[in-house]
Parts: C-alpha cells; sequence; structure tokens
C-alpha cells in the first residue's frame, strides 16, 4: 500500500510564460489587457487637458513583452551659441526575428519651457528619451490605444516650442526701451564675458562618445551567431545602448574570441 502512495505523483505545475507577436492582432489585444492594468498600477501615465499620455516606460514595456528593444543608432550636438540643443535616433530591434522593426528622431533644447536651466547631459538624454518613445509610437500606437490611452508619447507633449520663451524677453525688452543709459551699459559690461566661447566646446568635450551605429551592427551580427546563447544575446542587447566607442570595440573582441573559441572547441571534439 506504501508502495502504492509512493508512486503516485503529484502532476507538475509549468509556469505559463507568454509571448506576443506583433503581426497577431488578436495575441496583442491580450496584450493591451495587460499593457492598461501595468500603466495604472505604476502610474506611468501623465494627464494633459484632461487625457492620459503613456510615459515612455510604458512604451518600453509593450516593447519588451513583444521582445522589441530600442538601439540609439546616434545622438548629434546641433548647438548654437546662444541654444544647447540634441537630436537622436533610435531604432527597434526584434530579438526574435534579429531584423530592425521601426525607428523614431526626436530633439530637445534648452529654450523649451521649464528646460532653460537644464545642464547639456539632460537635454542629451531627453532628446534619447523622446526618440525612443518616438519609435515604439511609429509601430505600437494601436496597442496603447486599445489598451485605452492617448497614442502619443508623454514626453513629445513637454515640448512647448520656442515661442513661448521668445515671446516672454520681448514684452519685458519693450517697456525697458526706454532708458536708453541703462541699454547701452549693459552690453558694455558684459563684454569681459562674452571673450570665453571655450566654455560650450569643454561642456561637448565631457560628452561620452558612444558607440557607433557600425559598432552595434557588427555587435548585433556577432551575437546572431548561432554558438551564443540567448541570454547572452539578451543581456548584451539589454546595454547595448549605454557602451561607449572603447567598450563597443572590446565587446566585438570578446565575442569574436567567443566564437572562434567554441567553434574550435565543437569541431575538436567532433
Amino acid at each position: 500500500m506504501s508502495e502504492a502512495i509512493k508512486n503516485i505523483k503529484e502532476p507538475v505545475r509549468k509556469t505559463k510564460v507568454e509571448s506576443f507577436d506583433i503581426s497577431r492582432s488578436d495575441e496583442t489585444l491580450h496584450l493591451a489587457t495587460d499593457l492598461a492594468k501595468f500603466i495604472k498600477d505604476n502610474k506611468l501615465s501623465t494627464t494633459v487637458q484632461g487625457k492620459e499620455f503613456v510615459n515612455v516606460e510604458g512604451w518600453q514595456y509593450a516593447g519588451s513583452r513583444l521582445g522589441i528593444v530600442p538601439i540609439v543608432d546616434h545622438v548629434i550636438n546641433v548647438s548654437t551659441e546662444q541654444e544647447i540643443k540634441y537630436q537622436a535616433k533610435v531604432t527597434l530591434f526584434d530579438i526574435k526575428s534579429g531584423h530592425t522593426v521601426g525607428a523614431g528622431f526626436a530633439i530637445c533644447s534648452n529654450k523649451e519651457q521649464g528646460k532653460k536651466f537644464y545642464q547639456e547631459f539632460a537635454i542629451m538624454s531627453m532628446a534619447q528619451t523622446r526618440a525612443i518613445g518616438k519609435a515604439y509610437r511609429n509601430i505600437l500606437a494601436w496597442i496603447i490605444r486599445a489598451a485605452g490611452y492617448e497614442p502619443t508619447p508623454a514626453e513629445e507633449m513637454e515640448y512647448g516650442g520656442n515661442t513661448p520663451a521668445a515671446a516672454q524677453p520681448a514684452m519685458i525688452v519693450a517697456p525697458a526701451a526706454a532708458p536708453a543709459p541703462v541699454a547701452a551699459e549693459a552690453p558694455a559690461a558684459m563684454k569681459a564675458v562674452p571673450a570665453e566661447p571655450a566654455a560650450p566646446a569643454a561642456a561637448e568635450a565631457t560628452v561620452p562618445a558612444y558607440a557607433s551605429a557600425s559598432q552595434k551592427e557588427e555587435i548585433i551580427r556577432l551575437l546572431n551567431h548561432p554558438v551564443i546563447t540567448r541570454p547572452e544575446k539578451t543581456k548584451m542587447l539589454l546595454n547595448i545602448n549605454r557602451l561607449d566607442e572603447e567598450r563597443a570595440t572590446q565587446a566585438i573582441a570578446k565575442l569574436k574570441k567567443a566564437i572562434d573559441d567554441r567553434e574550435n572547441g565543437q569541431s575538436a571534439a567532433a
């Protein structure tokens, strides 16, 4: 009797891991339900004029459920002497297929409302954040809409343009134009300061040189080699946007060495 009891095995409960295919609307509609709950529970939306706009973290969550990760192609400094301004481009990479499935461009400037005192790195970072949201918006807007939110990233709604910032100085200068002596003295006093155009160059020099698009493409090509495991591939792709040029070069060298070692090991074993 005891032997019979021992032989009775409890059913093994397997945890179901959901994955979705963007090409199948029936699957992605289930994702919309899950997405709506995730955004609400984690407060990942911003209310603008009574409408709910999803923050970039919500868009990233939707993309991750589909196996789509963002890759920053480039961040370009398009600043002038009067304005700090960056442009970023982001492409979306499908881990399952190994192909690029979308892209997005965005800019950020300290001339925007609320960003007058932003440091240069913050302007550059926001340009990348907006580009990530824009790239996801281009392919996943209908899923966000199905989840009950506006199909525009919240970070885009922050952009007020340069018009309000330009309008305010115009209103202040008009009444101050009457006292000519004060207006004449201010530029004279300031003439000792403009002699430092090297400041923007110094600030620009502190901006890290991120890995180039060609370096990222080479890393992705190497990651698609059969001897590279899926966990290794996923880990590298999730961190690829943080690599600078030197670390990207090191990553490429390590991947090539790993591929050579594993291929030689397999041939030796055969």
